[in-house]
């Protein structure tokens, strides 16, 4: 059972995740961080430790399908989960390597939607349709529309992107 975004880094290395893979998991979870926490700001609840040991932990099926984190692939999504989950972490962050990638099902958490979006951003990817998913979610949390929330999330969301080809560029030489 992962507690803390160090216990999942830990495991990622003990399963011999690439530092490159480190790297990013490291680069999402601080993105993820911020979007919750202008989440929170707003007065939205949402459960900030899971956002950031799903965020962590997203792309662990890289470890067994390493081309993946070079080239676009699908196979690391269930092999992470199954991955996790056999290394004893908990099944609501190990459904994070599958639900980054199926963030426009009905089944899927804010949390997991957060991380999908942060997965993103870091790299200075603009997703409009995840956004403002994440922006009609809090907007009804709160009882408002889009628009009461869409400035303060978009700032938000523009301000992780903008830094995003300073960070690509940083993980490549990983």
């Amino acid at each position: 059972m992962l507690k803390d975004r160090n216990e999942a880094l830990l495991l990622l290395e003990k399963l011999g995740a690439a530092p490159r893979l480190i790297h990013h998991a490291r680069t999402v979870s601080e993105a993820a961080r911020a979007v919750s926490a202008s989440i929170q700001n707003l007065g939205v609840t949402c459960d900030a430790r899971l956002i950031e040991l799903g965020a962590t932990v997203h792309d662990a099926g890289k470890i067994q399908h390493p081309q993946e984190l070079s080239q676009p692939g699908k196979l690391h999504e269930e092999a992470g989960e199954a991955l996790l989950l056999c290394h004893g972490v908990q099944p609501e962050v190990a459904r994070f390597c599958v639900t980054h990638a199926q963030w426009s099902l009905p089944t899927v958490l804010l949390e997991e939607r957060v991380v999908a979006l942060a997965d993103k951003l870091w790299k200075g990817k603009r997703e409009p349709d995840l956004e403002l998913n994440v922006i009609d979610e809090v907007a009804a949390r709160l009882g408002g529309s889009r628009w009461d929330v869409f400035a303060s999330l978009d700032n938000t969301f523009e301000e992780i992107a903008a830094s995003g080809a300073e960070r690509l560029e940083l993980s490549r030489s990983y």
